[in-house]
C-alpha cells in the first residue's frame, strides 16, 4: 500500500476548564489539521507520513514518540527552531472561533526555510500528499514550502488533497488568503471546504450568507453553484466535498466524475467537543477515494466519521471502521 503524506503545523492544545488555576492544571492534546487527520487514516490502517517543524528538545521527543505509537510515520519530520506552536481553547461545543488564542508565532513551523524539506525524499512510496489552508497561512514561509511541496508532488504523479478550512485569526503576514491559495489549488484534485471558507479563502461568493433559516435543498444548491465555480476554475480537481454542521444534523454533499451525492443526514444529540470533526470528514474523503469507494459510500463514511467526532474530546479521533459504520 502507498502512503500518505500530511504535511502542516503541529500544535499543543491546552485546554483550560472553569478553575484550571486552582487546580493547578490543564489538560494538553496532540493537534494540528493535517496531524489529525493523519491519525485517523493511521487508525484506520492507510499508511500515513506527517511532515512538520519541531524544535529540537524534550517536549519534542515525547510528541515524537506519541506520534509514532499512532502508527504514522515521523521521518519526513525536521528538527529546527525554537518553539512548538500552541493553542488555548476549553473542551466544548460554544467556544471555537470566539474563545481560541493562538500562541504561533515565530514557531518552528512558522520559521521553518524554503529548501530545508528534502520533498523527493520524503515523496518516496508516497502516492498522496495532504495540506490544508491552515499551513500556508501561518507564514510567508510556509506558504512557500507549501508551493514547493506542491511542484514536486505534482511532477511525481501524487493526488494532491486540500481542505479549504479558513482561520480568521490566522493570515496575519500581509497577505491574504486569495493572494496564495488559487496557486496552490491548481495543483490539486481532491478539496473539501464549505460554502463560506470558499468564499473566505477564495472570494467565491456563497449563494446563502448563513444556515439558519436555510432548507437542506437551498443548501444543497448552494453548495453545488459554489462546487461548480471551483470546478470551473480549478480544471485538475476531480472530487469536491461540502458539510455541512448543523444545530441538530450533519450531511455532506460530494461531487466527483460520476455526478454529486448526498450523504445521510446524521443527527447531532450533544457534542462532546467540536474540534477536529472536519479534518475527521478529510480523512474520510481521502480513506474512500483511496480505497476506491462508490461515491455514496465515500460520503456516507467521511460524514459518520466526522459526526462520531463530536463526541470525543480532544482534537484527533478514536474511532475504529466499525465504531463509524455503527453511526
Amino acid at each position: 500500500m502507498k502512503t500518505v503524506c500530511c504535511f502542516g503545523e503541529l500544535l499543543l492544545r491546552f485546554a483550560p476548564n472553569n478553575n484550571w488555576i486552582g487546580n493547578n492544571s490543564m489538560p494538553v492534546f496532540i493537534g494540528g489539521a493535517e496531524l489529525n487527520t493523519a491519525t485517523a487514516l493511521a487508525n484506520w490502517h492507510i499508511p500515513v507520513k506527517y511532515v512538520t517543524a519541531l524544535p529540537d528538545n524534550y517536549i519534542s521527543n515525547q510528541v515524537l514518540k506519541e506520534i509514532s505509537n499512532r502508527n504514522i510515520d515521523t521521518t519526513g519530520i525536521i528538527f529546527s527552531g525554537n518553539k512548538i506552536g500552541c493553542y488555548y481553547l476549553p473542551v466544548g461545543s460554544e467556544l471555537k472561533n470566539t474563545g481560541v488564542i493562538y500562541d504561533r508565532n515565530n514557531s518552528s513551523f512558522a520559521e521553518l526555510k524554503p529548501g530545508t524539506i528534502n520533498w523527493e525524499k520524503v515523496f518516496k512510496d508516497c502516492s498522496w500528499f495532504h495540506f490544508s489552508a491552515i499551513t500556508p497561512a501561518v507564514s510567508e514561509n510556509a506558504a512557500a514550502i507549501c508551493k514547493e511541496a506542491v511542484e514536486i508532488a505534482s511532477a511525481k504523479g501524487l493526488t494532491i488533497s486540500v481542505d479549504l478550512n479558513y482561520r480568521n485569526k490566522l493570515w496575519q503576514y500581509g497577505k491574504q488568503p486569495a493572494d496564495i491559495m488559487p496557486d496552490l489549488l491548481k495543483y490539486c484534485h481532491v478539496m473539501m471546504g464549505n460554502i463560506w471558507a470558499t468564499e473566505s479563502l477564495l472570494n467565491i461568493p456563497s449563494p446563502v450568507k448563513i444556515s439558519n433559516g436555510q432548507t437542506k435543498e437551498e443548501l444543497w444548491l448552494a453548495a453545488n453553484t459554489s462546487i461548480q465555480q471551483l470546478k470551473n476554475q480549478y480544471p485538475l480537481v476531480s472530487a469536491i466535498a461540502y458539510t455541512f454542521r448543523l444545530e441538530k444534523s450533519y450531511w455532506a454533499v460530494l461531487r466527483n466524475s460520476n455526478g454529486t451525492v448526498v450523504s445521510k443526514e446524521y443527527g447531532i444529540t450533544g457534542v462532546a467537543d467540536k474540534v477536529g470533526s472536519g479534518d475527521c470528514f478529510m480523512a474520510g474523503l481521502i480513506y474512500g477515494l483511496y480505497n476506491n469507494y462508490t461515491d455514496k459510500d465515500i460520503v456516507d463514511f467521511a460524514a459518520a466519521a466526522a459526526k462520531g467526532k463530536l463526541n470525543e474530546c480532544g482534537d484527533a479521533t478514536k474511532q475504529t471502521i466499525n465504531d463509524i459504520k455503527k453511526q
